[in-house]
């Protein structure tokens, strides 16, 4: 049976998403940059809190690397951007930047993992349920800057945690502090990284880090074994 909070959670982002859009176009540019800053610090402060829950930094540190290098192989972030042209018919930096953001701040962090585990489980979806309403929150203030890339992340939210909670007790394992942690740490790392690419501080392609949320526990994995 398919998850409850997945749905709910799914059905906040697009909620949030919807109300977050036409917002958006109401604001004058100089109201934008106002959204633009705060955002983009806020998304700092959360890639920090995120990334000191980390146990092991050089975890985190190969992590980036190896799955930076794997997403710039594969140049994930052009195949990203590339649904641009396919969905709004035109090359729109934003709608890249927008998706790759949500994607990271909607499931990566020990909310999204304890509670699709709790759901998978024992139909538990208390931290689900209050994970939506944050993530609802949050859609509404990235759509009124970054458009449908935000809706589009729903997309993410829904498979991604609906297969954490259908195959759970796989997942388990992720749970323990040694995994959850640098996990954390990995995907705060490349939270930092957007909120630098926010505030255009320096345009780094978030995208070719995803595969380091991947190489994380594979790289624990091997510490534990070695100790």
């Amino acid at each position: 049976m398919f998850s409850l909070g997945v749905i709910v959670n799914t059905l906040t982002v697009i909620g949030g998403t919807l109300i977050g859009i036409p917002l958006g176009n109401k604001l004058k540019d100089r109201h934008k940059s106002i959204f633009f800053i705060s955002i983009g610090i806020l998304t700092i402060l959360i890639g920090v809190s995120m990334g000191l829950k980390s146990q092991n930094f050089l975890v985190v540190l190969g992590s980036l690397v190896i799955g930076g290098l794997i997403g710039e192989n594969f140049e994930i972030e052009n195949k990203i951007s590339g649904l641009t042209k396919k969905i709004s018919k035109k090359d729109d930096s934003n709608f890249a930047t927008g998706f790759v953001s949500t994607t990271i701040l909607f499931v990566v962090g020990p909310m999204t993992i304890l509670g699709c585990v709790n759901s998978g489980l024992n139909g538990n979806n208390e931290i689900l349920y209050l994970k939506s309403i944050m993530d609802g929150i949050s859609s509404i203030a990235f759509a009124s800057i970054y458009g449908i890339g935000v809706l589009l992340s729903a997309g993410s939210v829904f498979v991604i945690e609906g297969g954490i909670a259908l195959l759970a007790s796989t997942f388990q394992f992720l749970t323990l502090p040694a995994y959850l942690n640098d996990f954390t740490g990995t995907g705060g790392a490349m939270m930092i990284m957007i909120g630098l690419r926010i505030l255009n501080v320096k345009e780094i392609k978030v995208g070719n880090f995803l595969p380091a949320l991947i190489v994380a526990p594979f790289i624990d994995f091997l510490v534990i074994l070695i100790h």
